[in-house]
């Protein structure tokens, strides 16, 4: 039987066999949405009593479990033997001090005439790449599951492990024995693994699969390894499920990846690939990689004679940049995101009492004119407070960086403005934090530009250094480092 009351439909069925009341409150928005169930009773049940989520206990009469709809991840078609006996999957909260800290585990449960209306929410759409396996062999697919362990608070492990697994045999029956798994060893292991591994199946026009737990550094490092080696005219793009386990996971949370608590896997099951734009850094002859929390140095990869590095995020210089660099010590990456304002408070209110550095350079933007012709216009300031090129809109969860960027629309816009001292930066940058009205003010700039070029000269080290998607490349005295939009993309990316 199904009753509709202000976008409420009830049903009666089974939930893993036991007798319930479903109701389903519908909304436009995922994270509003909400399934509930109650155990004997008919559909004129007294007000629910609420159960914290995750309680592993069965619900005395009366009591109602209530699922939020940010705690869905899809419901689908078990082989159970009644047609109507889809499987709900859902996040739930773990038991405190177990399953090695990760907040939330899968659950999945078998149920009997839910309400149509959330089956057609959290339905799988039939286009979606990660469709059930077909028996074993049938999928031509290479699947790689990539763990960084050293990303964010380092949770990739227990997520691949109490999450990803069990959705995946679930999902899309797939077993440890249909895909092979790469843990991390050091900071360098995606870079090697996409080198010896993903780039030459790609280049023999394998298509590949991979799942990567990760933040946005695991991203880079693929595109950055791929570019930097020949691809053949075989080459097949990887397509990347981009689960988020960093720090800021901008990329995630612009691409909508981020907006629920499933940590990925909702986009994995109803998503489908998206080619991901990029950009194309030239350095002067002396910019280095900085690796090792900055205690060691790598040369960049080089095209006739100049060094490049390409990003799918952000290059800044300035307070961004600097706050990231400086916050690249084991002792403030335990902090997790908490991090970036505990550097961003030493940067821009110095203990020696001085006030927040202002940065010393050139900032040069290409734009393209009413008659489609490109040039360059030098900003007229030779001081600097925040200098940000981005391809997204939010740098990390909230905080809204470029408001009208889209999800991989490819358009790459800048943020930046003079020194201003420690109190209006952060009154600029709390404005971030509210939906990017910092874009507003008239202290900020913010346009969409095809390019923009930085002259350094700063004496500092410190004050050189450069952040493009999360890692950092020092550039020697009087240097310089060239931005524009990549047309070619080398990666597909999951999306909903």
């Amino acid at each position: 039987m199904g009753a509709q009351d202000d976008a409420r439909v009830q049903t009666e069925g089974k939930l893993d066999g036991r007798l319930v009341t479903f109701t389903y409150k519908g909304a436009d928005k995922p994270e509003e949405r909400e399934l509930s169930w109650s155990e004997g009773q008919s559909s004129a049940c007294p007000p629910a009593t609420r159960i914290p989520q995750g309680t592993d206990v069965h619900p005395a009469d009366g009591a109602t479990i209530k699922l939020p709809g940010h705690d869905i991840i899809a419901i689908l078609p078990t082989n159970a033997q009644e047609s109507n006996a889809p499987s709900i999957l859902h996040v739930a909260k773990s038991p405190e001090g177990e399953h090695d800290g990760v907040l939330f585990t899968f659950t999945a449960a078998t149920a009997i005439n839910l309400p149509l209306p959330v089956v057609t929410d959290f339905g799988r759409p039939d286009g979606s790449y990660w469709q059930p396996h077909q028996g074993h062999g049938q999928d031509s697919r290479q699947i790689h599951v990539v763990v960084s362990i050293g990303s964010g608070t380092g949770q990739a492990l227990a997520v691949c492990q109490y999450m990803l697994k069990p959705l995946l045999q679930s999902a899309c029956s797939l077993t440890e024995s249909d895909y092979t798994l790469h843990v991390t060893t050091s900071e360098m292991t995606v870079t090697d693994l996409t080198r010896d591994v993903f780039l030459p199946q790609a280049n023999k026009g394998m298509a590949q699969a991979i799942i990567l737990l990760s933040g946005d550094g695991g991203m880079v490092d693929v595109i950055n390894a791929i570019l930097s080696a020949q691809r053949q005219t075989t080459f097949v793009k990887p397509c990347i499920t981009l689960l988020p386990l960093g720090t800021g996971n901008a990329l995630a949370n612009s691409a909508g990846i981020n907006s629920d608590n499933t940590a990925g896997l909702r986009t994995l099951l109803h998503g489908s690939p998206k080619g991901l734009p990029l950009f194309r850094a030239t350095f002067s002859p002396g910019a280095r990689l900085l690796v090792d929390h900055q205690r060691e140095e790598q040369h960049l990869h080089q095209e006739n004679g100049v060094p490049i590095a390409y990003g799918a995020v952000v290059c800044s210089w300035g307070l961004h940049a600097s706050l990231v660099a400086d916050s690249d010590s084991a002792e403030y990456r335990k902090f997790g995101a908490e991090r970036f304002q505990m550097a961003a408070k030493d940067l821009l209110y110095p203990s020696d009492g001085s006030t927040a550095h202002q940065y010393l350079g050139k900032l040069s933007v290409l734009c393209a004119s009413k008659d489609g012709q490109s040039g360059w216009r030098a900003i007229d300031r030779d001081t600097h407070g925040y200098v940000l090129a981005t391809l997204v809109s939010q740098l990390e969860k909230g905080f809204t960086i470029s408001p009208a960027s889209k999800p991989l629309d490819g358009a790459l816009r800048l943020i930046h403005f003079a020194p201003v001292g420690g109190e209006e930066t952060m009154e600029i940058m709390t404005k971030a934090y509210q939906g990017g009205q910092h874009i507003s003010d008239e202290r900020v700039s913010y346009e969409r530009v095809e390019g923009i070029r930085i002259d350094f000269a700063e004496t500092e080290t410190r004050w050189r250094k450069v952040c493009i998607d999360g890692k950092i490349i020092c550039v020697e005295p009087g240097g310089w480092v060239e931005v524009r939009t990549h047309a070619e993309g080398v990666v597909d990316l999951v999306v909903s």
